[in-house]
């Protein structure tokens, strides 16, 4: 039988990801509770942010550091890592309940 304490472990998964001319990062997958509240967010550059600050588990940064990072990269940087997290999630296209910006 399952344990109180396994139950409410935190169990997302997490992957190596290679930007593309930069270097590796470490990523993970978000809860259910954080891609829910990443649903209310209207403004495709926030959830973005929010997004990498939550999946991006080495380097971590902050929401505003990942504004920073925006503000220097080119286009498909942060997407392919958003589009990323969104697969660890289970939110990519075709997967049946997405609804993360930016996915």
């Amino acid at each position: 039988m399952l344990s109180k304490g396994e139950l409410l472990a935190r169990r997302v998964p997490e992957a190596d990801f290679e930007i593309e001319g930069v270097g590796s990062v470490r990523i993970r997958g978000l809860t259910r509770a954080e891609a829910i509240e990443l649903r209310k967010v209207d403004d495709a550059a926030v959830a973005d942010r929010r997004m990498v600050a939550l999946g991006l588990v080495e380097p971590r940064l902050s929401e505003a550091e990942v504004k920073t990072w925006q503000e220097n990269s080119g286009i498909h940087e942060i997407e392919a890592l958003t589009v990323a997290i969104g697969e660890l999630s289970a939110q990519g296209k075709g997967a049946t309940k997405s609804g993360v910006p930016g996915v």
